[in-house]
């Protein structure tokens, strides 16, 4: 069952948050993921939720997800990313097809 990782990131220094984008951009095909959504601007039609920089990630398995999220392949640019913006992060299963 495919699963999605979803971001909402603040970047806080954007001219460092360039190396994060070079080095994580590769890193999910390695894992047979996709980026679906990557930095496109968020239209609120509800809520108050007012994500800044928003990513969707589709992979074939949530073991893939994770796979990919603890690598060494991500490892160095998730570093950067936590030094140099705010992240929420979260990885969910989609539905079962039928």
């Amino acid at each position: 069952m495919a699963a999605y990782v979803i971001a909402d990131i603040e970047v806080l220094e954007p001219i460092e948050y360039e190396e994060y984008k070079k080095l994580a951009g590769p890193t999910p095909a390695q894992f047979g993921g996709r980026y679906i959504v990557r930095g496109a601007p968020a239209h609120v039609i509800e809520g108050e939720w007012s994500p800044k920089r928003f990513v969707i990630l589709e992979f074939p398995s949530l073991e893939q997800a994770k796979a990919w999220y603890e690598s060494e392949a991500y490892s160095r640019a998730k570093a950067i990313r936590h030094r140099t913006a705010r992240s929420n992060v979260i990885m969910v299963e989609g539905v079962t097809p039928s």
